[in-house]
């Protein structure tokens, strides 16, 4: 039962006015055509949607024949609206939404396509018009999502084909096809039938063998005992998760599948010999633990998806995948007893992603061994050359060091997580210049190549939880993320951050030992801090603060470290932090209680030119933190504005120290400007305000006591 929430009569007016006329009013002339509709959908935001979707560009008479309609309604008021969408669809559009709302729910939406383009749909068109009708969701992840009252008005019309029999019916599923089996009924099913059933045990293939039209069927831990002689030949998709056969008979017949998916198998050998499957595109065999190698695929030229996750006994994938001209994905993911790849899987030119995280164990066998070229004949050539393409992959047994030159040059994703990776070549950007995901988690390696920036197409570098990993090098400006959290042993990230800011995603959280983020951030031991600086800063006496320590909250890292003095330089920014209540004396301006702003005219030197401005906050904790919630506060944020060249900055720290319980701290800040930024006479207006660290929160944490400039 759902309970619907309404809208108001002001609310539903523009919510029904941006579905029909794609602004939040009615257009002109409408307004009295509007009125009763929207009356009529009692406030439900989804048959607003879906019933204004629907008149969107209609003509008046349109309106006039849907308010028609409406006015026969006296009850299911909310799915006869919703109906009336359905029936103002062209047919074929209303085919494909049926299929969906009855098999498809949750699925890829490319999987979905590729099935449901052998119908004879024209499937991309259609999905669209769903969607602009709000009758399909396309979620974040690519799957087909719908609301459950359309999903339930979709089986309903399906029901109405024939009430009494199911077996009568387009599609069947759950309930109704085990019935149907059961009574092992003759049908003469429709060329769109579909049939799925689930935790079902002792049927018989007779019970299918009338079934002459059946396109679809998903079974799910089906036990079927008899031969298979005369099952469906007309499959296009036919999903048995918990197929119970070690091998599949040669006598079923395949040879019009689109999709198979056999999840959850007890196969051990998929089948005999060689199965010529001219349509096949997708074969999904993941979570078959008996698996041990992979089929003859040569007879399967047009697939394009190999899904072959978490068969944690496969040891080898045949050298037929070579001849898979047009597959585009291959998942391997956690096959942690595969030993060897293919030595021909170099020759996938369309291959674009390839996933082999959790495969641990990838090894050559010690005994190939590369014959001399003179000795060769042609075809033991071709073999060779292919052979040392592979030759680097001779490999420690649990220890799997990857050489790019052996994997298809044109791969766009490529997934080596938890792989046990102990170095990446430095061949990797040329050999695999289309890349435009890599991601290499939880390996071992010490060392990125240094000439990673050459990855030109690169977007995103993921390397979580790589322990030994010290230095990052840069990156090229495609890259719009990188992801490299506990990484424990990282210390520098080099990327060219000043053009990348404003685009990419940077991740370093729990790299405690981050001291450098080229032109970011730089961590420098106040002793090696330049002579210079420290006069510029303000600071003329170190002796009398050697020793004293500061525990740093690094909101980049989300980390905390106590340990002596450091200077930050933070985008051209220079601080320190220190224990200290008051603005020091020097300061020749610092804000009166309870004000947070300052307006300074910068003296008229004219002969001196200006090359910087020194700021010092003093700050406390507001409200006491536990231990864990030290990332939940806020942080001075500090404003300068040139009011005379209308010039702005901003700054917020990155890093700041964490003044003790009942404690103030001194944030101290050398600003360097550029030639005629800063100028005798200028108007300088600066202010700090308390930054609110997590959105939603109206309270601050730290809060300023006083500053000065």
């Amino acid at each position: 039962m759902f309970k619907v929430e309404g809208l108001d009569e002001y609310e539903s007016l523009e919510l029904f006015s941006w579905h029909a006329f794609r602004q939040p009013h009615p257009g002109e002339g409408y307004m009295d055509l509007s009125r009763p509709v929207v009356q009529y959908c009692g406030g439900v935001p989804l048959a607003l949607q879906v019933l204004g979707s629907s008149l969107f560009g209609k003509a008046a008479d349109v309106w006039k024949n849907a308010l028609q309609n409406l006015d026969v309604i006296t009850e299911g008021k909310i799915q006869k609206i919703l109906r009336i969408s359905f029936d103002s669809l062209q047919d074929h559009d209303k085919l494909p939404f049926l299929h969906i709302a009855c098999f498809f729910i949750g699925k890829d939406k490319d999987f979905s396509t590729t099935v449901l383009d052998e119908c004879e749909f024209a499937t991309n068109i259609g999905i669209q018009n769903l969607v602009d009708r709000c009758l399909l969701i396309i979620d974040g992840f690519n799957k087909l999502t719908m609301h459950q009252l359309l999903q339930d008005m979709g089986r309903g019309i399906i029901r109405e084909e024939s009430p009494e029999d199911p077996g009568k019916r387009t599609r069947v599923w759950n309930k109704d096809a085990s019935n149907v089996l059961r009574k092992l009924t003759s049908i003469s099913f429709s060329s769109t039938n579909s049939f799925p059933v689930s935790n079902e045990i002792g049927f018989k293939t007779e019970a299918f063998r009338r079934m002459h039209n059946l396109e679809l069927l998903l079974l799910d831990n089906v036990k079927i005992s008899g031969g298979y002689e005369d099952f469906p030949k007309n499959l296009i998709w036919l999903s048995w998760r918990g197929f119970a056969l070690k091998s599949i008979p040669t006598n079923f017949y395949l040879e019009n599948l689109i999709a198979l998916d056999l999840r959850n198998s007890s196969l051990q050998h998929v089948w005999k010999g060689t199965r010529f499957l001219p349509r096949l595109k997708i074969l999904n065999l993941s979570h078959s633990h008996g698996l041990v190698t992979t089929p003859d695929l040569s007879g399967s030229p047009n697939l394009e998806r190999l899904i072959l996750k978490d068969c944690i006994n496969l040891k080898e994938v045949d050298e037929s995948i070579g001849d898979l001209e047009k597959l585009v994905f291959l998942n391997l993911k956690d096959c942690k007893n595969l030993m060897k790849l293919p030595i021909r899987i170099s020759m996938l030119r369309s291959l674009q992603k390839l996933i082999l995280s959790g495969c641990s164990n990838l090894v050559l066998p010690a005994s190939m061994i590369v014959k001399n070229q003179s000795d060769s004949t042609p075809s033991e050539m071709k073999k060779l050359s292919l052979w040392q393409s592979m030759r680097s992959w001779v490999l420690p047994r649990k220890n799997l060091q990857l050489t790019s030159a052996s994997l298809p040059q044109f791969l766009k994703s490529l997934d080596m997580a938890y792989c046990n990776l102990s170095e990446i070549p430095n061949d990797l950007p040329s050999s695999l210049s289309s890349l435009e995901r890599l991601n290499l988690d939880g390996n071992p390696f010490f060392s990125l190549p240094v000439n990673l920036n050459g990855l030109s197409k690169l977007q995103r570098l993921s390397l979580d939880m790589c322990p030994n990993l010290e230095m990052i090098p840069e990156l090229p400006p495609s890259v719009e993320a990188l992801i490299a959290t506990r990484c424990t042993s990282l210390k520098r990230v080099l990327l060219n951050l000043p053009d990348m800011l404003p685009t990419i995603r940077l991740a370093v959280i729990a790299c405690e030992n981050v001291v450098e983020i080229q032109n970011v951030l730089k961590k420098i031991p106040l002793r090696n801090v330049d002579i210079e600086m420290i006069k510029d800063i303000g600071l003329f006496n170190l002796e009398s603060i050697g020793s004293t320590e500061v525990e740093m909250l690094n909101y980049l890292t989300c980390t905390t470290r106590k340990g002596p003095l450091q200077g930050l330089d933070e985008c051209g920014i220079f601080s320190i932090f220190l224990p200290g209540s008051d603005v020091p004396d020097w300061f020749c301006y610092k804000s009166s209680m309870g004000n947070s702003e300052l307006s300074i005219t910068i003296p008229p030197h004219l002969n001196l030119k200006i090359r910087g401005l020194n700021a010092c906050v003093v700050y406390a904790q507001d409200k006491v933190r536990d231990e864990g919630l030290k990332f939940y506060t806020g942080a001075p944020i500090l404003h300068i504005s040139n009011e005379t060249k209308d010039l702005k900055w901003t700054y917020v720290p990155a890093t700041i120290g964490f003044p003790k319980k009942k404690e103030h701290m001194l944030w101290l800040s050398h600003w360097r400007f550029a030639n005629d930024e800063l100028e005798g006479g200028d108007e300088i207006r600066v202010s700090v305000r308390d930054e609110i660290r997590v959105p939603g929160r109206d309270e601050f944490d730290m809060l300023t006591k006083e500053f000065g400039i």
